[in-house]
């Protein structure tokens, strides 16, 4: 049984663990509403001009084709959406195990895949592995702005235009609550028609175009690109807030157990400490009394 002052220390450190957890646990829940909120607003624009996107995929144009039809070439482009942080349980963990799989299958289909990370800790993993890392925009958490995901947006765009990339894909999580957060592979380029396919379809919508169709889609389709990419990481934000929330809630639960476990083994040393001192009296006093 330890002694009295191991176990003193041993409920001195998780009370300051508990501590530590209870208060990053209100911070990420702080955080977590306003990131929420942000989402579940974007999320239907972002969802109805998806929609238009792949309606308009299905049309001729050169404006339109440029980002729908199949680019040639086997080379495969990830953008990984990771945290800059840790302490929100298997959130990065599971990213990096997405990302390892799709390596794994690119290798046996001799595809030829890149990657540009978004988050510290994914960019950390990979800059110690064989991988072709590209770029790393892991600042993007620090201001969150529509501006500054645009530029990167811009980047990707042109890496598929150029012809430099056959497709785009992003790797990220999907906000659904703070206690649920889906990973998810999406191809962001080339854009899939409304069946779900690249390339070129006959249009069931017409639209009338003023000015000319030319001129608005060329404007349009850009935009509408940066708008995913951005729901991609209010997403990808709002779902790490989470998972840490609720990883730092279980961490106070268990913080809370251990205490229990602890007080109870403290008792029952001190109670044992107690009966020892009381039993070495009476011996004494036995010895006295027989010399």
């Amino acid at each position: 049984m330890p002694s009295l002052k191991e176990v003193r220390t041993r409920i001195t450190s998780v009370k300051s663990t508990q501590q530590i957890t209870s208060a990053m646990k209100m911070v990420a829940a702080s955080k977590l509403r306003k990131a929420q909120t942000g989402i579940l607003q974007l999320r239907p624009y972002a969802a109805s001009q998806k929609q238009l996107l792949q309606q308009l995929s299905s049309g001729a144009g050169n404006s339109v084709q440029e980002f729908s039809q199949q680019k040639e070439g086997n080379r495969t482009l990830l953008v990984v959406f990771s945290s800059n942080r840790g302490l929100c349980g298997a959130f990065n963990t599971n990213v990096i195990k997405q990302v390892n799989a799709l390596l794994m299958e690119a290798s046996d289909r001799k595809e030829e895949i890149s990657l540009i990370t978004i988050g510290r800790k994914v960019s950390e993993f990979y800059s110690k592995t064989p991988v072709n890392r590209i770029a790393s925009y892991d600042r993007l958490y620090e201001s969150m702005t529509f501006s500054d995901s645009s530029e990167v947006a811009d980047h990707l765009i042109k890496l598929y235009v150029t012809g430099e990339y056959s497709r785009i894909l992003f790797v990220y999580h999907r906000f659904k609550n703070a206690v649920v957060q889906k990973l998810q592979v999406e191809q962001f380029l080339p854009v899939e028609n409304k069946n779900g396919e690249s390339g070129h379809h006959d249009q069931d919508n017409e639209y009338i175009f003023d000015p000319s169709r030319e001129e608005i889609l060329t404007e349009l389709i850009p935009r509408i690109l940066k708008t995913q990419f951005f729901k991609a990481l209010l997403d990808s934000y709002a779902s790490e807030l989470g998972a840490r929330m609720t990883a730092m809630s279980q961490a106070t639960d268990n913080a809370s157990e251990l205490l229990k476990e602890l007080r109870l083994t403290y008792n029952k040393a001190r109670q044992a400490a107690i009966t020892k001192e009381i039993l070495e009296i009476v011996g004494g006093a036995e010895a006295l009394k027989n010399a």
